[in-house]
């Protein structure tokens, strides 16, 4: 699931402890690299890749082509141009957003665009979009309205609640794909971790709120699939 607000928080943190410089700055390429904004256009092509039976009604070129760029452009391109604006408009004082109520106004913008693609996939005529999919987007936009409740009282982690999500589509993979997705379910926990684990590195955020943020990932996905079956 994800949002462009969740990146480190300069203020300061007294459960951050004093790292060096290499572990710094391999926790902040993974915070960079695993970025919330990049989790639903890269999660679209893993679930493609990893379940491509759940996309047997897709041709290769409608789904990569199509689905991936509208994907990409509503959840990562238009997040990005409009939160980008707010800065020189004044509505923020710096990119990267270090208190929760700096996180409020790109939350809703993210919102509308997660809104808008998930509506879009489950209402598209006459095309069998795969049930993994749906759940992705849906789940996503759950997400992320949770996450805007949530940063009322506490700043959750949404690079937790992004790899949380990773998590619950893979579970979500496991139910209803005849494929084996043990070693897939594995390495999203590994890789979930190591986000973890870098936010916390970087004084981002409570341990509470590193955990937080999983669970809302995983739920969310959950509670779409259950949903939408």
């Amino acid at each position: 699931m994800i949002n462009t607000a969740d990146t480190q928080n300069t203020s300061p943190n007294p459960n951050a402890t004093v790292q060096s410089k290499p572990l710094r700055l391999f926790a902040n390429i993974i915070s960079y690299l695993c970025h919330p904004v990049f989790m639903p256009t890269l999660m679209a092509y893993v679930l493609y890749k990893l379940a491509p039976v759940s996309f047997s009604g897709v041709n290769e070129h409608q789904f990569g082509l199509w689905w991936i760029l509208s994907i990409a452009i509503t959840t990562l391109f238009f997040p990005l141009f409009s939160i980008g604006l707010l800065k020189p408009l004044g509505f923020i004082k710096d990119f990267k957003m270090p208190s929760a109520k700096d996180r409020i106004i790109p939350l809703m913008i993210s919102m509308t665009f997660y809104f808008w693609v998930s509506h879009v996939f489950n209402s598209m005529p006459n095309v069998n979009v795969p049930l993994i999919l749906k759940v992705l987007l849906l789940g996503n936009f759950w997400g992320i309205i949770v996450l805007y409740l949530i940063n009322i009282f506490t700043k959750v982690s949404m690079h937790t609640a992004a790899a949380g999500g990773m998590i619950g589509n893979i579970i979500v993979l496991m139910i209803i794909s005849p494929v084996d997705m043990e070693k897939p379910f594995f390495i999203a926990l590994i890789l979930a971790g190591i986000i973890g684990t870098a936010r916390m590195i970087l004084g981002a955020h409570q341990k509470g709120d590193i955990w937080l943020g999983y669970i809302v990932g995983i739920l969310v996905q959950l509670g779409a699939y259950i949903y939408m079956k």
